[in-house]
């Protein structure tokens, strides 16, 4: 067993399965962890002693902080995360790293640019490129995706050519930036989520839309199973993540007739789908990994980027 460590979850609310997991699976390896709210913590910035509060008291000292950041709140919560780097707490995900992968676009350029699979994706703003635009992910069907959307929201499928200018120019007069990505046809409405910890895929499972739906989530009815992967799919999993910076992420993938395509790298995975279709200890795998690269000072960017 490991020195006993001060783990602090920066978490919305308790009672989520995820932060209760995370909570639980500390304590049971001898740790003292603590979970507090990121909106409600407040800070000075210090070049000789940058603090972090929390309703009246200085948080700390910390050997880790596990960011459980949603993506509503991002840009504060990175912040918080920031600031903890700025103090040589090390962080399970980085600020910057989460960043990235919250960005749509930048993180689909930086895998593309690293030779990671992806569907054919086109982005662009102007009214007079419509077609054009449709025209370069092959016509439809396609997936038309928000950038700022997640859990399914803000994702459409435009089965004609007609429908995708429609929901285009619905987008634009909301001023609304936005994807237009090929559909996977033989995915059949079903994807991957692979879970990568530091460099490696510690469980994955098989989601499946429900009837009359293209989008997978668990949120929107579908079903979760586990599934053996290829050594391909595991190594596309494991380098997107390492690409993104992240040592814990939700990769998630599809099966193309061109091999896997990585549709997004999520940096605050849930762990009630995956610990319930695997039956994996992944909370306690995530423990483990703080345990062995937890030090003081050893953040990448110490709160730089």
């Amino acid at each position: 067993m490991s020195r006993s460590l001060n783990i602090l979850v920066l978490s919305r609310n308790v009672d989520l399965y995820s932060t209760r997991r995370l909570l639980e699976a500390g304590e049971a390896r001898g740790h003292r962890v603590r979970v507090v709210d990121p909106l409600r913590c407040y800070m000075t910035i210090s070049a000789h002693r940058p603090t972090v509060h929390y309703m009246g008291e200085e948080l700390g000292p910390f050997d880790a902080i596990i960011p459980r950041i949603g993506a509503s709140i991002t840009f504060y919560g990175t912040a918080v995360v920031r600031q903890f780097e700025m103090m040589g707490v090390f962080s399970l995900n980085e600020s910057v790293a989460i960043n990235r992968s919250r960005d749509k676009l930048r993180s689909l350029q930086l895998l593309a640019r690293k030779g990671i699979g992806l569907p054919v994706t086109g982005f662009g703003y102007s009214p007079d490129d419509t077609r054009d635009l449709i025209r370069l992910v092959g016509g439809a069907p396609l997936v038309i995706k928000l950038l700022e959307g997640t859990q399914g929201k803000g994702v459409v499928l435009a089965e004609t050519d007609k429908a995708a200018e429609s929901v285009i120019d619905a987008f634009r007069g909301l001023k609304a930036y936005f994807l237009t990505q090929e559909y996977i046809a033989e995915a059949q409405g079903a994807d991957i989520r692979c879970f990568v910890i530091g460099d490696k895929v510690v469980a994955a499972m098989m989601r499946q839309a429900k009837e009359g739906e293209f989008r997978s989530n668990l949120h929107r009815g579908g079903t979760a199973v586990p599934v053996k992967i290829t050594p391909e799919e595991r190594s596309t999993a494991a380098r997107a993540a390492r690409i993104m910076g992240l040592n814990v992420a939700g990769v998630d993938l599809m099966r193309s007739n061109h091999g896997p395509v990585v549709l997004e790298v999520n940096s605050s995975p849930g762990l009630e789908g995956i610990e319930s279709a695997t039956g994996r200890d992944i909370a306690g795998q995530i423990i483990e990994f703080i345990e062995k690269n937890a030090k003081p000072g050893k953040t990448k960017t110490r709160g730089q980027g």
